[in-house]
């Protein structure tokens, strides 16, 4: 859950602080390793006023996107303590119903767009962090070369194989060593920008823009190496339901921003002493301090994976929870942090494309090729969610939006332009896994779509039927009976089914709708109503947040109460169990859609255990639906 920072004392805005170093600036922190390096990967002279040029143009990145664009702006737009591309989308449309607005359909696709695409530079940002970090072996001893890549794939499966038992319990650690990590990299950024102060023209911001110029033949070339010094701003945003604002700000400024900038112009300034320092951040350090810096960066590449990982799992639970995915296994891995959830088949795919990635490159630097692409992609929707949001939820006026928007997204254009090369050397890769999980999320949602409107068609209004059995004399036996159904409250097929069967009615008949809200937590006065219909029948809302867990016994067992409470040993719930038949009028595309969907609902955790139903009071009532 969020943190209120206006209610929060000092010292506990700085123990989030510290707490936020660990989770949320891993992978920001270890662009050093590779980024300045990557900028004259290309033919590009290390001549100082190139490397100048470089530098400035990193820490103005550093400046515009990350302290200015997400930390500034970006970082207040919290749906209800909750961050990340999915929820600002949500939040957005949340804001134009409050305004009575017609929802925009591409809102959310959007929203879908961003969320694929985090997935898919989610699989990099391990493989690139572990490689780059295990590369340090090599500088003094290059006949260490051949044991990168096993290594590198060890660290990965260890990684990977912990994650079922939380984060919590390595978590402590996270903090202490990312501190000693930036305060590494600003230490060893002083110790060359003295022996090299003019590198400090660097903070001129025409420096960086003469290096493209100058060099306007490696223009993109150089933008698209600039650029992974800024991946990673994406997870100061999706990180905001762990930490608060304040304290990611606090940890940015007082932090992070100093420990980047130092090392990015140290390294420049080594490399115009030492011309050759091929290596441009390991070449920091004297002989005796490679090993040292190999094992706090490699510790540092880990913990970036941590919390890309955790990322992954929190965006998977908010995608179910929005109906973007079919419901998956979740597990809760701490009694007292609910976000910290681990979801097998999320992360054993993970892994896996983290092998296939380091396997497949072998080298960070060929990897690089492919990073980037996706980000650049996630921060260009960023943009436009933010103009919608400034518009709808702070009632920004027109000019004022276009005009901060039109700054961003010019620079998104830049480095997204400049990424664009990297689509045939690699970077078509994330975006296929990207278009790979769009079309598996609006493939859900079209299928559910279908079904629901399927299902409304098959079941009749409520005071049809009361009004048909007050005319009948049915046996009614004690207890309570809850049925899930739609919004409307509509009869559904399982009652019908089990009515026709059994000719028998419970005493009490819920007719149960649970609802996922597009905020992040339900307002008290939102969490449920219940209207009568008349003959012991009963309409139920149950509405939870997207990043709450839909524990329904509990949820009842808090709010019914006048006479018919939840008593566990005399509820039962009736749920159906479809199975889908293929509907004449669709074409082959549908088809293919509709198996998928089928697949997927197959496989999907049943509603038993997702709404956390005690399996011994379910009952499963079986019908077949053409769509």
């Amino acid at each position: 859950m969020g943190h209120n920072g206006n209610n929060d004392v000092k010292p506990a805005q700085w123990k989030l602080a510290f707490g936020a170093l660990g989770i949320v600036f891993g992978d920001i922190g270890t662009s050093p390793l590779y980024a300045f390096r990557e900028c004259f990967a290309d033919h590009v002279a290390p001549e100082a006023q190139n490397l100048s040029g470089a530098a400035s143009l990193i820490i103005w990145s550093l400046i515009v996107i990350v302290s200015m664009k997400y930390v500034g702006l970006v970082l207040k737009l919290d749906n209800k303590g909750e961050g990340g591309i999915l929820a600002l989308s949500a939040l957005v449309r949340g804001s134009r119903a409050v305004q009575g607005l017609v929802d925009r359909p591409w809102v959310f696709a959007l929203g879908l767009l961003g969320a694929a695409l985090i997935y898919a530079d989610g699989m990099i940002t391990p493989a690139i962090s572990v490689l780059s970090a295990v590369e340090g072996l090599t500088v003094k001893a290059p006949h260490l070369e051949q044991y990168v890549v096993p290594i590198s794939l060890g660290i990965i499966v260890g990684l990977f194989a912990i994650q079922r038992h939380g984060t919590g319990k390595v978590g402590v650690l996270f903090g202490p060593i990312i501190l000693l990590w930036f305060v590494t990299l600003g230490a060893l950024g002083i110790k060359w920008i003295f022996q090299c102060p003019t590198i400090l023209y660097s903070l001129n911001p025409l420096n960086g823009l003469m290096f493209l110029v100058h060099e306007s033949i490696h223009a993109m070339p150089i933008l698209a190496a600039v650029f992974l010094a800024v991946t990673g701003g994406e997870a100061l945003y999706a990180d905001l339901g762990h930490f608060s604002a304040s304290a990611i700000r606090k940890a940015w400024y007082w932090v992070v921003f100093p420990g980047l900038a130092l090392n990015y112009l140290g390294q420049a300034a080594l490399m115009q002493v030492h011309p050759e320092s091929a290596h441009s951040f390991y070449n920091l350090v004297g002989d005796l301090g490679i090993l040292p810096l190999t094992i706090l960066a490699t510790a540092a590449a880990i913990i970036a994976s941590q919390a890309l990982i955790s990322g992954a799992f929190s965006l998977t639970s908010q995608a179910i929870q929005l109906g973007c995915l079919p419901r998956l296994r979740m597990l809760y891995t701490s009694a007292t942090e609910k976000g910290q959830v681990y979801l097998p088949p999320v992360n054993w795919l993970l892994m896996l494309a983290c092998l296939f990635l380091i396997y497949n490159y072998q080298k960070s630097s060929n990897l690089a090729a492919a990073y980037g692409i996706a980000i650049s992609l996630t921060m260009a929707v960023t943009s436009l969610l933010f103009y919608q949001a400034s518009r709808s939820v702070w009632n920004w006026p027109a000019w004022k939006s276009n005009l901060v928007t039109g700054v961003f997204v010019i620079i998104d254009i830049a480095f997204l332009i400049a990424n664009g090369a990297k689509v045939l050397l690699g970077g078509w890769m994330p975006l296929a896994v990207a278009f790979v999980i769009v079309f598996i999320m609006t493939t859900w949602r079209w299928g559910r779509e279908r079904l629901a409107k399927r299902m409304e068609k098959a079941s009749i209004p409520a005071a049809m039927l009361i009004e048909d059995l007050g005319r009948k004399d049915i046996h009614r036996v004690s207890g309570t009976a809850y049925y899930m159904c739609g919004k409307t409250g509509g009869i559904p097929l399982a009652l019908l089914h089990n009515l026709k069967h059994n000719q028998v009615l419970h005493e009490h008949v819920m007719l149960l709708h649970v609802e996922t809200l597009d905020s992040a937590h339900a307002a008290e006065g939102e969490k449920f109503d219940m209207t009568p219909l008349g003959l012991g029948f009963y309409l139920l809302h149950l509405r939870f947040g997207f990043s709450e867990t839909p524990n329904v016994p509990a949820a009842l067992k808090q709010h019914l109460a006048n006479g018919i409470r939840y008593e566990g040993s005399k509820s039962t719930f009736f749920l159906g169990r479809e199975t889908y038949a293929v509907g004449k009028s669709l074409n082959a595309w549908e088809r293919v859609r509709l198996a998928i969907f089928a697949w997927m609902t197959r496989n999907a955790t049943p509603a038993t255990a997702y709404f956390s139903l005690p399996p011994s009071r379910v009952v499963e009532l079986g019908a077949q639906i053409s769509l």
